[in-house]
C-alpha cells in the first residue's frame, strides 16, 4: 500500500508500506480521502510545527476518512465493517488533570496521529490501510459525502476556537486569516448565531473562499486604508498564525472583549500589544484542536451542502507532492485532498 512519509525538510516520499494489522480494540480503515492541513505543510517545509520538530520519518495526516475493513479482536465495540466513517485523531490519556477537568484536548499525554509533539512519534493516516483505535471513528451521517466529510477534523477545531469566543449571537466578529481553518472558523460564526462576520487576508483569492463561507465583508490586511475594517468588533478570532494578525484582532476588538489565538504563531517569543490587554481587559484566550466538537462537526457539514466550496482540489495519492504544492499556494486552492480510494497496490 501507499503511504506519505516526511522525513525531513522538504523531504516528502510516497512509499510502499506494508498493510498494518488491528490489535485488541484497532480497527482496520480503508483510507478515502486525506485533507491537507496546515501542520502537514509545516513539516513539509520547515521540518516541524511550532515547537514540535521531526526526529525520525513519520507518516503524515490527521484528517481521514474511509470504510471499515476490519476489527483486531472479535467484539470490538464500533460500526458495522464496510461502514464509512471519520477518523477522530486524538487518543486522550484520560487520567491526566486535564482529562479529568473535562479538557481532554490539552492532555499533557495524548496521542495525535501524524503529529511530532511526542517520541517515537504518532504516525499518521495518509496511507491506504490505517489500524486504529475502534474509539476514534465516528460513522458518517447518513447522505454525508466522504469527500466534504474530510472536513470534520478543521471544522471541529474552528468550533471549538468559536466557542472558546463565548455566545457570539447577534455579535460581530472578526477573522484574520483566510485559509481553510480560517474560513471554517467563518462558517462556524455563522452557525454559532454571528451577525456580522469581517475577514482580513493578503489574498484575493482568499477572500473569496471566505465569502463563500459566509463572510459578509472581505477586507485586504495589508491595506489600513481598506474601507471594510471596522471601528471595533465584539469578538476577534486569529486564524494566520502571523503576529500582525493577532495585533489588528486587539486593536479592532471592543473594550471587554474576546480574542482568541487559533493560528499556531512561529516558535519562541512573539511580540503583541499586551498594554491593550491591560487597559481595555481584553480577554486572550488560546484554542488548541477539538474534543466533542468533532461529532458536532460531522452533523454540521451533513446539513450544509455549501462546505462543498472549500475542496479546492481532489489529488490521487501517487501525486503527493503536488497537492502539497497546490496546498501552499492559497492563490490557487483551499482545501486540498488527497485520494487514497484508487491506489493500485491493493
Amino acid at each position: 500500500m501507499r503511504g506519505c512519509v516526511i522525513h525531513g525538510a522538504g523531504d516528502l516520499r510516497v512509499e510502499e508500506l506494508p498493510v498494518p494489522r488491528p490489535g485488541p480494540g484497532e480497527a482496520l480503515v480503508a483510507v478515502g480521502y486525506g485533507g491537507v492541513c496546515g501542520s502537514d505543510l509545516h513539516y513539509w517545509r520547515h521540518g516541524g510545527v511550532g515547537d514540535f520538530r521531526l526526529r525520525e520519518p513519520m507518516l503524515l495526516g490527521h484528517e481521514v476518512v474511509g470504510t471499515v475493513v476490519a476489527y483486531g479482536s472479535p467484539g470490538t465495540p464500533g460500526p458495522e465493517i464496510g461502514t464509512p466513517v471519520a477518523v477522530h485523531p486524538a487518543t486522550p490519556c484520560g487520567v491526566c488533570p486535564e482529562c479529568v477537568d473535562g479538557r481532554r484536548n490539552v492532555c499533557r499525554d495524548t496521542r495525535y496521529l501524524g503529529s511530532a509533539a511526542r517520541f517515537p512519534h504518532v504516525q499518521g493516516g495518509f496511507a491506504s490501510r490505517i489500524a486504529v483505535p475502534a474509539s476514534q471513528l465516528r460513522s458518517l451521517p447518513s447522505g454525508l459525502d466522504p469527500r466534504r466529510a474530510a472536513l470534520a477534523e478543521p471544522l471541529a477545531v474552528a468550533l471549538h476556537a468559536v466557542g472558546r469566543a463565548g455566545d457570539l449571537t447577534g455579535r460581530h466578529v472578526l477573522v484574520t486569516g483566510a485559509g481553510p481553518i480560517g474560513c471554517l472558523v467563518v462558517a462556524a460564526a455563522r452557525a454559532a448565531g454571528a451577525a456580522r462576520v469581517t475577514v482580513s487576508d493578503l489574498l484575493p483569492a482568499a477572500l473569496e473562499y471566505a465569502r463563500a463561507a459566509g463572510a459578509d465583508v472581505l477586507v485586504r490586511a495589508d491595506d489600513p486604508d481598506d474601507a471594510g475594517w471596522p471601528a471595533e468588533v465584539d469578538a476577534a478570532i486569529e486564524a494566520s498564525g502571523v503576529a500582525a494578525g493577532l495585533d489588528a484582532c486587539l486593536r479592532l476588538v471592543r473594550r471587554g472583549g474576546v480574542v482568541v489565538q487559533l493560528g499556531m504563531l512561529p516558535p519562541g517569543r512573539s511580540p503583541f500589544a499586551g498594554n491593550l490587554v491591560v487597559s481595555r481587559e481584553i480577554e486572550l484566550r488560546g484554542a488548541f484542536r477539538f474534543d466533542g466538537d468533532f461529532d458536532a462537526a460531522l452533523d454540521l457539514l451533513a446539513a450544509e451542502p455549501a462546505f462543498d466550496a472549500l475542496v479546492g482540489a481532489v489529488v490521487p495519492v501517487r501525486d503527493a507532492e503536488s497537492a502539497f504544492e497546490l496546498a501552499a499556494d492559497r492563490s490557487r486552492s483551499c482545501k486540498v485532498l488527497l485520494d487514497f480510494g484508487a491506489d493500485p497496490a491493493l
